[in-house]
């Protein structure tokens, strides 16, 4: 097998590693509209098993570092196709310039609000941390019709844990980012058995719209962030037996 697209490349990276996926509730993909993935996040095998599970190449926000580090800098953005989002102050616009393209085009835009503490703390299979609220930013301001939010639940049912690069080497690629001026190696999670459910969409209506561009705005993007968070805790727990 050649891989020659993001797709082939996932799909060729977890039969390489052996990893059984299990796909649950496919009938909730939306078709024809334009969809922008929300998922948990404790591995760098994340974004390859969703391209995988949803049969589809998915264009990835990523971290900054993941920009600059050399040979996965050609992985990440010149092979899978993630964008890595720039350094601060310019960080937020950028992925919301970048995602509207994007999603314009019809192609999948993947967002793991969880941010960079998942991936360099050890953490369980079936804990969540608190989510970001750029994701919902993103939506609520976009100007792409027929947009469906799609939450996603990766739930490792048997995994090795390992370590790679020391955390403070990844400070010199990002000297911004906190997690990463402390003592320790990179936990690596890579999974042998990984359960992947697909949680309800939600879709963008002008109504919300509207209440974003008026007094109800702090409350539109709450409840669009927990809906995420709330739907993915609830597959986790379902998925992680």
């Amino acid at each position: 097998m050649s891989p020659n697209s993001p797709l082939d490349l996932s799909r060729y990276f977890l039969a390489a590693l052996s990893t059984q996926m299990f796909r649950y509730h496919e009938n909730r993909i939306p078709r024809d509209a334009s969809i922008l993935v929300v998922s948990n996040h404790r591995s760098f095998m994340d974004a390859l098993i969703l391209m995988s599970a949803l049969s589809s190449p998915i264009r990835f926000a990523c971290h900054h570092y993941m920009g600059q580090v050399p040979l996965m800098r050609e992985i990440v953005t010149g092979q899978l196709g993630c964008f890595p989002l720039e350094d601060k102050p310019n960080r937020q616009q950028s992925f919301f310039e970048q995602s509207q393209i994007i999603l314009q085009s019809k192609q999948m835009v993947g967002v793991f609000p969880e941010g960079t503490r998942p991936m360099v703390t050890s953490t369980k299979p079936n804990e969540l941390g608190k989510f970001q609220r750029g994701f919902a930013h993103l939506a609520l301001r976009s100007t792409v019709q027929d947009l469906a939010i799609l939450p996603i639940a990766i739930a490792s049912l048997e995994e090795v844990n390992t370590y790679g690069l020391p955390l403070r080497l990844l400070s010199i690629f990002d000297p911004s980012e906190p997690l990463f001026n402390q003592p320790g190696l990179h936990p690596l999670v890579l999974y042998r058995r990984v359960a992947v459910l697909i949680g309800r969409p939600y879709w963008i209506t002008p109504k919300h719209q509207q209440k974003y561009h008026g007094k109800q705005a702090k409350n539109v993007v709450t409840e669009l962030t927990e809906h995420c968070h709330d739907e993915i805790a609830s597959l986790l727990d379902q998925g992680c037996y």
